[in-house]
């Protein structure tokens, strides 16, 4: 099996980029990013005085001479990041129906900073939240954990609603944690479960999809229904356009100021953008532009 062309423009435009851990990451096993442990990597990072028990091997020995005094090397050993991504597959996601623009995107940017993460040596997993059950791809750092990882999206079909604040049991208190979704499902306790890691030490990106018909409702659209609830419709003529679109903006300001001061870094990611473009701007720190 491997990975659908679709896919080639997206991975070709992140090849080659890093994506460095937002704080010092605590681990043994040799990585890309800093680590909270002071080792003999080959980057200097400071001398202290020599103390009882370290390394002769790191022992200054130039400044010995010129000072008498014996310093030891300090440098920054490197670690790996495990890399967890929480994907929504409530039916949410699939809006709009003709195009399940938010579905593609959700599967493009874990499979670009998959990608992205797995060539920096660092254990990839996701989970996949539907109402069906939760799909589990183990965190590995071979090669084929993209292409089980495109399988596992590739066979979920977004519908109903589903709690995602549970599944972070699943998920190393400490590992970079993505979360893609449109956050209209559990919003508030998968929030909670995210700050008690960030005030952990652990590094959550949540990344917000919405529709470009989310944000300018069609004037065709004379009903609303929701999509989790097809039992649930409203009329949506201009006043109720108008009325929602506000609210809308508002809920959007509210959630994403609430996620930053849970510690989260948060990005609002429209559907119809291109999903390459957006895991750059993802993995390089880029400000969002709008």
């Amino acid at each position: 099996m491997s990975i659908p062309r679709e896919y080639g423009p997206i991975l070709d435009a992140v090849r080659g980029l890093t994506w460095p851990a937002r704080r010092r990451v605590s681990g043994v096993h040799t990585g890309s990013h800093l680590s909270r442990l002071r080792g003999r990597a080959p980057e200097l990072s400071e001398y202290r005085l020599y103390r009882q028990g370290d390394d002769p091997r790191q022992l200054d020995w130039k400044l010995l001479a010129r000072s008498d005094r014996a310093f030891t090397r300090l440098s920054d050993d490197r670690a790996v990041h495990p890399t967890w991504f929480l994907v929504d597959a409530s039916a949410s996601m699939a809006f709009p129906s003709a195009s399940q623009a938010k579905w593609w995107m959700a599967r493009a940017l874990a499979t670009a900073l998959a990608s992205i993460a797995q060539r920096a040596g660092d254990p990839v997993g996701a989970i996949i939240v539907a109402s069906g059950g939760t799909a589990h791809v183990r965190a590995r750092t071979r090669a084929d954990v993209l292409v089980e990882l495109v399988s596992a999206l590739g066979s979920v079909v977004p519908a109903g609603a589903a709690d995602a604040a549970p599944s972070l049991v699943l998920v190393p208190e400490r590992a970079r944690l993505v979360i893609l979704s449109d956050l209209l499902g559990d919003e508030g306790a998968l929030r909670h479960a995210a700050a008690a890691r960030t005030s952990a030490g652990g590094d959550v990106h949540v990344l917000h999809i919405v529709s470009r018909e989310e944000l300018e409702p069609p004037a065709s659209i004379a009903l609303a229904v929701d999509p989790e609830d097809p039992t649930v419709e409203r009329p949506f003529d201009a006043a109720a356009r108008a009325a929602y679109v506000a609210r809308f903006a508002e809920w959007r300001e509210t959630t994403a100021r609430a996620w930053r001061l849970a510690g989260a870094t948060y990005r609002q990611v429209q559907a119809e953008d291109d999903p390459g473009l957006v895991a750059r701007a993802v993995a390089t720190g880029a400000r969002e532009g709008r």
